[in-house]
């Protein structure tokens, strides 16, 4: 009997913890980042008390950097979904292209965050961005190595150069009418084709 109360309670305070995250992302706009946020304005939108907070975070900083780690993750599980989806002849920066371009303008206020805080005035921040966003070249990395054979470093560079022109395209997307979105996505499939022709090429000696 016990234990099922035990693991009640747990159930209760991972959904008020989940409650409390959710709050927190719905709150995020254009016009307010999370440095705007109150305690106060995140425990009344979870619908719990303002001391009930502490239960589940130290403190905003803390919360914050949850709400950066989940951004990252929810990013990486998009784009894995996405290479999985793609069929032997698909096309895999096309789709990547365009799951990641759904991902920024249907959770704009996540991926708002993650562009913030990694030029924000907070270092820790600044650095959990940062994380999020070496995993992800990590992840592409590795992809790129299985898929051309290239040597790791030709690789990681590759996937370095793409995701910082991914970021810039997601930047633009965010202030970028609805209309202007099928020409972002178009844009940034061709330039990645780009990086990764030159970089399949890259070494190669030229032809006399």
């Amino acid at each position: 009997m016990k234990q099922g109360l035990s693991v009640s309670r747990a159930e209760q305070k991972e959904r008020t913890r989940r409650a409390i995250i959710n709050a927190a992302f719905s709150q995020l706009s254009a016009d307010k980042s999370f440095a705007s946020l109150s305690l106060r304005e995140v425990a009344r939108e979870a619908g719990i008390a303002p001391t009930s907070f502490y239960r589940h975070f130290a403190d905003m900083d803390e919360l914050g950097l949850t709400l950066v780690d989940e951004a990252g993750l929810m990013l990486r599980q998009l784009m894995r979904q996405a290479r999985q989806r793609i069929e032997k002849n698909g096309s895999v920066i096309r789709t990547s292209i365009e799951t990641f371009m759904e991902f920024v303008t249907g959770h704009s206020n996540v991926f708002r965050l993650m562009l913030r805080e990694r030029s924000g005035t907070s270092a820790a921040f600044r650095s959990a961005v940062a994380r999020e966003i070496q995993h992800f070249v990590a992840e592409l990395a590795e992809y790129l190595r299985k898929e051309t054979t290239c040597p790791d470093e030709l690789a990681r560079a590759q996937a370095e150069a793409m995701v910082t022109l991914v970021f810039h395209t997601g930047a633009d997307a965010l202030d970028a009418p609805p209309e202007q979105y099928a020409h972002l996505t178009s844009r940034t499939i061709t330039q990645l084709r780009w990086l990764a022709h030159g970089a399949a090429s890259y070494g190669r000696k030229p032809k006399d």
